[in-house]
């Protein structure tokens, strides 16, 4: 009996400890670079490294080829108030789905019974290169910093991280490639709990005996090295460290 009673008291101690270990959630979201991160090579590896006993669990919507049209319902109004015309908003928007933000709200609801409670929630965003490619610059700033505005309403955590994963330099031949760069670092830049992760040097491979710069990561050591960049800057905002200001974050 006693034996008994010294076990039950040993497990109702071990779920108290379980129970009051915080708990961090990311949200991975973002077109064809973050479908391409595997978050069980790279990513969480990495976190539990760098948070120890506390606990790290990830929720992924990601699909390659996507405009940030595809994750927010006022992405049309943006578009004609920033001077877009209705051909390219046509071409952009396609078929008019919004189909990527409430799978995130859906997952988050999900995770929240497995854990009623988080000690943070990082959004991480790899995305921009449909919107650069056809043209949807203009817009992008004001639909991202909505989308940003609308996640962390819905999922009441006014006190979000993002982690924007900037553009490679696969495109810096276009304007509008330049811009979207230059609006994603303006967006972390001015949002205080915001930090960028450099990708520069994840798409260089040799072809035909020439250096180029890929659209997509080298396999598998480039998106290893994002998804630990994301993992890295995500944990500094958490701890209130500084983040690494180039991007390219070593531990």
């Amino acid at each position: 009996m006693k034996i008994i009673t010294l076990l039950t008291l040993l497990l109702t101690a071990s779920v108290a400890v379980a129970a009051d270990k915080p708990v961090h959630l990311f949200i991975l979201s973002g077109q064809s670079n973050m479908q391409g991160m595997d978050p069980e090579t790279g990513f969480m590896p990495e976190a539990k490294k760098l948070f120890g006993d506390e606990e790290v669990v990830y929720i992924k919507v990601a699909k390659g080829g996507q405009p940030i049209c595809r994750w927010l319902d006022e992405w049309v109004a943006i578009a004609k108030e920033k001077g877009l015309d209705e051909k390219r908003i046509k071409r952009i928007h396609r078929d008019g789905k919004v189909e990527f933000y409430q799978p995130i709200l859906d997952q988050y609801k999900e995770m929240l019974e497995k854990h009623p409670e988080f000690a943070s929630v990082t959004f991480c965003w790899m995305q921009g290169e449909r919107d650069a490619n056809g043209g949807g610059q203009p817009a992008y700033k004001d639909a991202l910093k909505l989308l940003i505005t609308k996640l962390r309403r819905d999922l009441e955590r006014p006190d979000m991280n993002i982690v924007i994963g900037r553009l490679s330099d696969a495109g810096q031949q276009k304007e509008s490639w330049g811009a979207m760069r230059k609006i994603q670092m303006e967006i972390v830049n001015e949002d205080p709990s915001g930090a960028w992760v450099d990708v520069d040097d994840l798409n260089n491979r040799e072809k035909d005996g020439k250096v180029i710069n890929a659209v997509h990561y080298n396999r598998p050591e480039g998106y290893i090295t994002l998804a630990q960049r994301f993992a890295r800057q995500g944990y500094a905002l958490i701890k209130g460290k500084q983040p690494a200001e180039d991007g390219r974050p070593t531990k």
